[in-house]
């Protein structure tokens, strides 16, 4: 397919056809979804009085990324990237634990900042899966699905309502699991709500760019995929 020529195409015509550009935007995906939970989930910031997570700066870039996945490359891919995403904060996840439990060599005075930064408690760890695979899928299902319902109108509408849907999945599920009896009642609500909105704030704000990006990927790979028959199963990573 040449630049330019644009063909609509069924998700499961796709097949293992080689793509120009999804491997990129895979590894995009991962790697804002790593580094904005090792560095960012369990900081507390208060900015102009109101009060959020520091992650919220980077991590709704994943959703971003994976609204872009789903909307050019179709749900499987998508949940292919999602998989890969869930196994890579695994690896963190232990990798972290080991390298935080080697004993310090002598006079090294580095541990208690290093544990500070890379220690997250299992509990910490759990939430952050759990959350991230229960929201992606939320939100890759929805964006497909108003695709299809839309005819591949309205792209603004897919993304920030698929991201209201994902994203308050995702903060319903971590917050509570990962500080609920740490924070007050309070502080609890306060912040999930607080980075619920900021989060979807940051999808409408950055509206301009997923068009941007989308309309791009699609003119390259010169495909538009519709999820009409795909099986949503989240329970696969096959396409």
């Amino acid at each position: 397919m040449s630049d330019g020529a644009v063909h609509k195409i069924d998700a499961g015509a796709l097949g293992g056809r080689p793509l120009r550009y999804f491997d990129f935007v895979m590894a995009a995906f991962v790697v804002i979804l790593l580094l904005s939970n090792l560095i960012g989930a369990a900081k507390l910031s208060t900015l102009g009085g109101v009060t959020f997570g520091a992650g919220i700066l980077f991590f709704p870039l994943g959703y971003v990324i994976g609204d872009v996945l789903t909307e050019v490359y179709g749900y499987a891919r998508a949940r292919r990237c999602v998989w890969a995403g869930f196994v890579g904060m695994l690896f963190m996840a232990l990798m972290s634990w080991v390298v935080v439990a080697l004993p310090p060599a002598a006079g090294w005075p580095g541990q208690d900042a290093y544990e500070a930064v890379f220690g997250s408690t299992w509990r910490i760890v759990f939430a952050s899966l759990v959350a991230f695979w229960a929201g992606e899928f939320a939100n890759s299902f929805v964006l497909a699905r108003m695709k299809v319902r839309t005819q591949g109108k309205h792209l603004w509408m897919r993304t920030i309502g698929s991201t209201i849907v994902g994203q308050g999945v995702d903060s319903l599920l971590f917050y509570p699991l990962a500080f609920y009896g740490e924070w007050s009642n309070a502080q609890l609500l306060t912040v999930m709500v607080t980075n619920w909105a900021m989060k979807v704030g940051w999808e409408a704000l950055l509206t301009p760019v997923t068009y941007a990006v989308v309309n791009m990927l699609k003119r390259r790979e010169g495909l538009d995929v519709y999820d009409e028959a795909t099986d949503f199963t989240p329970f696969r990573a096959r396409l």
